[in-house]
């Protein structure tokens, strides 16, 4: 195979990739030797992956080619975020050696991708325990700036076409946020969709595990192997979207009239847009939501902060302290503050197909050491509700990836996936990165 036909065949998405490899168009080896191949020319340049097994994928992609399997991801190669347990590689979570596991056992979500045919690869970049103290990746688009984060490994591997999906976690923004800045599909399902054991917690009320591909019903494939009973998207004539204002007033004056550009864009194609405003227990939201992790961070890192102290990031750090001081009391009340918005904001979303809005407030930053602003998306995790981000163009200005966010009701996934691929056959073709 010439290097344009494997940079072909890396380019491939998830259904296609599938659906080649269950006619016999195409071997699970040859795929998985054409990411292995991208990997090997890009990753020098991004560092998407923290480990790369090689001889494990192509173990894997043989004994699929000699056998019967009918997986519905069978040969499709996967990266997985550096918190998720995958039996005999490493789990190191971004962290120093103190941390480092080799665990005898997948994540139940590796194991369900796996069971479905799916060829892990290796694992991508995280940032230290999930939190902010920035992974090495460089965004594709320009890697003088973030790919965001926590899971920047895996938004950027699957931006730049060194694997058709990858997993990642949202516990604030680390999902949706990394999944705009690098120009692909991010999806968060409704909290406690997709099991979360086997993964390194951040905080167990706030933790979601998601997907990253390039395109809604691709992800929509793999978020039904995860849930382990499979989800098809609801189909969608004409969606019932809502803006609300004071989340338009959060971003950039043009992130903000590109979503409303959009907005028009979609009432034109047949989408009734109305404006909402959110319930008053919205103001007092991050700061619940925030004591929140804090605590719940601070209870799994107690331990071993007590005895590696020194070998914590900064940020991570400063935020087991914080947590550690708050008391009982003070936690109780801001889950109960955050299950209040959850209640009230519900039959809002409900109303409606789904809340359109950015999915960040501006483009990718500048610089490695900040991965950006997750502001828009912390509601929504703190809510527990799904929420996905579509790649909506480029910007003029910085030629980076723009995205807009679609939020739905909790338990309406398959609603939600249906109005994100309605609204993703409006928008145009979304090109590959400089770095792919």
């Amino acid at each position: 195979m010439s290097s344009t036909d494997r940079a072909m065949v890396a380019a491939l998405g998830v259904r296609e990739a599938a659906s080649r490899v269950q006619a016999g168009e195409l071997t699970a080896a040859a795929l998985v030797e054409a990411c292995l191949d991208k990997i090997g020319s890009l990753d020098g340049t991004l560092h998407a992956w923290a480990y790369v097994d090689g001889d494990g994928a192509r173990a894997a992609a043989r004994a699929l080619d000699g056998g019967t399997a009918r997986g519905v991801l069978r040969g499709v190669p996967i990266g997985v975020k550096d918190i998720f347990h995958v039996q005999g590689m490493p789990t190191t979570a971004g962290s120093r050696p103190f941390a480092h596991s080799r665990p005898s056992a997948d994540a139940t979500s590796v194991g369900r991708l796996r069971a479905a045919g799916a060829i892990v690869l290796g694992k991508t970049h995280t940032t230290e325990f999930a939190f902010r103290d920035p992974a090495p990746t460089c965004n594709p688009w320009n890697p003088r700036h973030t790919p965001g984060g926590s899971s920047s490994g895996s938004a950027a591997a699957v931006a730049a076409r060194m694997v058709p999906a990858a997993l990642g976690t949202q516990t604030v923004g680390s999902v949706l946020r990394p999944a705009a800045y690098c120009g692909v599909v991010g999806y968060k399902p409704t909290h406690g969709l997709v099991p979360a054991d086997g993964v390194i917690p951040l905080a167990w009320s706030l933790d979601h595990v998601g997907v990253f591909a390039r395109s809604v019903p691709d992800v929509a494939l793999v978020l039904g192997v995860l849930t382990g009973r499979g989800l098809d998207p609801v189909p969608v004539g004409a969606p019932r979207l809502a803006l609300a204002p004071e989340l338009l007033d959060r971003a950039t004056p043009e992130m903000a009239a590109h979503v409303r550009a959009l907005a028009e864009r979609f009432a034109a194609a047949g989408a009734t847009v109305t404006e909402l405003k959110l319930p008053a227990e919205f103001a007092t939201l991050h700061a619940a939501g925030q004591r929140v992790l804090e605590v719940e961070a601070a209870a799994y890192h107690r331990d071993a902060f007590a005895r590696h102290e020194k070998d914590y990031g900064k940020h991570i750090a400063e935020m087991i302290r914080i947590g550690l001081g708050h008391t009982a009391v003070d936690y109780v009340a801001a889950n109960r503050a955050r299950l209040a918005f959850r209640e009230t904001v519900m039959p809002l979303l409900a109303a409606h197909d789904a809340l359109l809005s950015p999915t960040a407030p501006a483009t990718a930053p500048e610089g490695l050491a900040f991965t950006g602003d997750a502001s828009l998306c912390a509601p929504w995790s703190s809510a527990g509700v799904p929420a996905v981000s579509l790649p909506s163009g480029v910007s003029d200005r910085s030629r980076l990836p723009l995205a807009v966010q679609l939020v739905q009701a909790a338990g309406a996934d398959a609603r939600l996936l249906g109005v994100a691929a309605w609204c993703e056959r409006q928008l145009d073709p979304m090109p590959a990165p400089p770095h792919a």
